[in-house]
């Protein structure tokens, strides 16, 4: 049985024929050891035909479907060409060796050729990526290599397409800084007390915070120097005026030891620096918040910043999250709490991130494993949708928050919650809602821009028209314009008639009155004749009513 093998190089598809495997044996032993000797090798595998690559874009194309397990329409044809071809009812005397499964699969599936991927197969293609460049004649010293590096920049790249806005690896990077710097300001702030209470050991019990420890520790320096003229710029840093008068007192009495001006300094510098961290603590907190409402605005909503925030880190991304069922979701976080279960057959965590949520804690601890298993759900949820949909809202992971608060009530006191239907059509309502007022919204702003244009376009063009009118007039020739002009001739000849009867009236002033009467004359006929007209219609209207 003759055995073809297919390898998709960076520069095309290479089909070659291994011959002589009985000489070898089917052992991948073998094969590993002639693989590193060309003579060998070349013996045993043939090249057969070879398809290059139309352009960049077609590998890269290629190279996509291959790694999907999908065989393209051009790989097909190459086959088709250069195998033998399957009878219908008969069983192949080959087969092709590919070294992706999936794409065996789906060639048997849509051509019936027969493929075999093993460590046998495997190593018969270790050796033709070995020794490809030397089968192809025309290939170039250093043509394969420039295709491979341009094909893997184009195929990492197309992988590695994102959102910018949406880069849930800053969160990853936000929360884990936010827990260290935690960790790192409770430990030297803890140095800072101890540090300074050799000093004033009365301080520490009456200022907890510390924050405000070290603030106070910097503005007092030497407590000696403590006067009454310090308690408003202490009122300032604690808030309250009782707390800075009890410091001035305990300063005037303490027990504690004097401290070298170089000591108190050093314990300042420490103290400012404890209170640098923890600005810039409140900064990063600020920042997180702001990246969380960009990625995952719905789980933010419905679990907080912090929370979602640790359940993404320790997912690794917020697909995989979203990729996560809710019951995976619900133990995040006590992974060996959960292999120590099972290894002692004990019982099984009910909750692993999920605690730090409030709702877990406002929950009895009778009903706390349920409610992480309700929170769980939501939480899936908003995940999938904050991971798969376009545009970013916090409709869902609010409604989602009132069903969480509304089992809360439930299991309290025994007030029954709304359906899941309900609550996702009510959200779907006010997102379609929401979406319509901002397309309404941005409309009208262009609408406004346009405005101004437009009417600046209108006076341009009346201008135009203006100035336009005689040649269109006569170009065109429209019914109206003709009209206007009609007119116009009209009263002309009216205003040459009145001249030239005024001009004859001057010159002859005698004849005038003889015109008059004329004139008058010929009046009184034209209304004779009228009136005869209309006296004959209604004499006609007559004989035709009485008929």
């Amino acid at each position: 049985m003759a055995l073809y093998l297919l390898y998709e190089s960076a520069s095309g598809y290479a089909l070659f024929q291994a011959q002589g495997l009985d000489e070898i044996g089917q052992n991948s032993e073998a094969v590993r050891n002639s693989v590193v000797d060309l003579n060998r090798f070349g013996k045993v595998v043939q090249l057969t035909a070879f398809q290059p690559y139309e352009s960049a874009v077609d590998g890269l194309n290629q190279c996509n479907s291959v790694s999907e397990g999908l065989m393209t329409d051009e790989l097909r044809s190459f086959l088709e060409l250069n195998l033998p071809k399957v009878k219908e009812g008969k069983k192949s005397k080959f087969s092709l060796g590919v070294a992706e499964p999936k794409l065996g699969s789906h060639i048997f599936e849509t051509t019936k050729i027969p493929c075999q991927s093993g460590e046998f197969v495997l190593e018969l293609l270790r050796g033709v990526r070995l020794h490809f460049d030397k089968f192809i004649k025309d290939l170039k010293p250093g043509d394969l290599e420039k295709a491979q590096l341009g094909l893997a920049h184009s195929y990492s790249r197309a992988k590695v397409k994102f959102n910018v806005n949406r880069v849930d690896n800053m969160v990853i990077q936000a929360i884990f800084l936010l827990d260290t710097l935690d960790k790192d300001i409770n430990s030297f702030s803890m140095r800072v007390r101890e540090w300074y209470s050799w000093h004033f050991p009365e301080l520490v019990k009456i200022v907890n915070d510390n924050y405000l420890y070290a603030k106070v520790a910097k503005l007092i320096e030497d407590k000696s120097k403590l006067s009454e003229e310090h308690i408003p710029a202490l009122t300032e840093i604690l808030g309250d005026e009782d707390k800075a008068k009890e410091i001035v007192e305990a300063g005037k009495a303490s027990m504690g030891q004097d401290l070298t001006p170089v000591d108190l300094i050093n314990v300042q510098l420490f103290a400012q620096r404890v209170m640098d961290l923890a600005e810039y603590r409140k900064n990063l907190y600020d920042y997180l918040v702001t990246k969380m409402n960009d990625i995952a605005p719905n789980l933010a909503s419905l679990i907080g910043e912090v929370v979602g925030a640790r359940l993404i880190s320790h997912a690794g991304s917020l697909t995989n999250l979203a990729k996560c069922p809710s019951s995976t979701l619900q133990i995040l976080g006590a992974e060996k709490a959960l292999f120590r279960a099972l290894k002692t057959r004990g019982n099984t965590p009910k909750y692993g991130l999920i605690f730090h949520s409030s709702f877990i804690g406002r929950a009895s601890a009778r009903n706390k494993g349920r409610m992480a298993r309700y929170l769980a759900n939501k939480c899936s949820i908003a995940s999938r949708i904050d991971c798969f949909a376009e545009r970013g809202s916090t409709v869902f992971g609010e409604k989602l928050r009132e069903q969480v608060e509304e089992r809360l009530e439930f299991y309290d006191k025994g007030v029954a919650p709304r359906k899941n239907i309900d609550v996702m059509k009510s959200a779907i309502e006010s997102t379609q809602s929401k979406v319509f007022i901002y397309y309404h919204v941005k409309s009208d702003v262009e609408m406004e821009e346009a405005q101004p244009d437009e009417a600046s376009v209108k006076k341009s063009k009346k201008k135009k028209s203006k100035t336009e009118d005689a040649p269109l007039a006569a170009t065109n020739g429209d019914a109206s314009e003709d009209v206007k002009s009609e007119k116009k001739k009209k009263k002309e000849k009216r205003k040459m008639e009145q001249e030239q009867d005024e001009e004859e009236e001057k010159t002859n002033g005698a004849n005038g009155d003889d015109t008059e009467q004329d004139e008058t004359a010929n009046k009184k006929k034209k209304k004779k004749s009228k009136d005869e007209g209309a006296a004959g219609e209604t004499k006609k209207k007559k004989k035709k009513s009485q008929e």
